[in-house]
């Protein structure tokens, strides 16, 4: 992955992609009952001319309902995106890898 660039006449915001990598993580583990799975390696992010696609691997708390959980991280993760980096998000592939007590 590399680093996002926004260019503009004041200059280039660079934003690289450890912070790319923080705001999905913060996203995606702010629904409650997700955990991303080692986001260095549970973690994918595609960027090209503007738009995006991210892969995610979580851990999920035992009980919860799956889909809706998914739902909800995918939806999280898109707007954090748009919202902080102005990112169009084509997709966000979610994976449920594990459950936890």
């Amino acid at each position: 992955m590399n680093a996002h660039a926004i260019e503009s006449e004041s200059g280039t915001i660079e934003i690289s992609p450890a912070a790319l990598t923080q705001i999905v993580v913060n996203a995606a583990e702010a629904v409650d009952g997700a955990r991303v799975r080692r986001p260095r390696r549970a973690l994918a992010i595609e960027i090209e001319q503007a738009r995006v696609r991210v892969g995610v691997e979580l851990a999920a708390r035992a009980g919860t309902v799956l889909p809706e959980l998914a739902r909800d991280v995918q939806e999280r993760v898109a707007a954090a995106l748009h919202r902080m980096c102005g990112l169009d998000v084509d997709a966000v592939d979610v994976s449920v890898e594990e459950l936890e007590d």
